[in-house]
């Protein structure tokens, strides 16, 4: 179950002075709190250079790969289709990365840019809980203020 303050409590990190590194992992922290979730990721996307970058997270481990191919991983589709993506089982989902031992549920949250055209950066949240996402915890994450590229979490332009 999630945290139904969730929403408001991102947007008042979003107010605060503080760098962006920092923004975003509040933002992470605040997400995994809300929903004991084992592990959050922000993420930048850059679309010229192909890649995903890590810039904060919230959790155990740092991710395994704090930066990849944006052609890789549950991420790509994401990008790709500009949707969240909800795995229940990601040991039966061959494109999974493997970020940290033990994960059974993730989902990927696209960040879009103003015009919803390009996504700029995604929000990754794992459990160790098969099917931990329902559709009221996707609808929080994918909710605003997180997912317009007003965010200040993720990059400003679409790589």
């Amino acid at each position: 179950m999630t945290n139904r303050r969730l929403p408001e409590e991102l947007q008042r990190i979003l107010t605060l002075n503080g760098d962006r590194i920092t923004t975003a992992k509040r933002i992470a922290e605040e997400i995994r709190k809300a929903g004991a979730y084992r592990w959050v990721g922000i993420y930048d996307v850059n679309i010229r250079s192909g890649t995903v970058a890590n810039i904060a997270w919230s959790g155990p481990n740092a991710p395994a790969y704090p930066i990849f191919p944006s052609t890789k991983g549950l991420t790509s589709r994401a990008v790709t289709s500009r949707k969240t993506v909800n795995v229940g089982d990601v040991t039966l989902d061959s494109s999974y990365l493997t970020a940290l031992d033990g994960t059974r549920a993730e989902i990927i949250v696209p960040i879009l840019d103003d015009t919803g055209d390009h996504v700029i950066g995604t929000i990754d949240v794992e459990s160790e809980h098969r099917d931990a996402f329902d559709s009221e915890a996707q609808a929080w994450l994918e909710g605003p203020p997180m997912c317009s590229g007003n965010s200040g979490a993720a990059a400003t332009e679409p790589g």
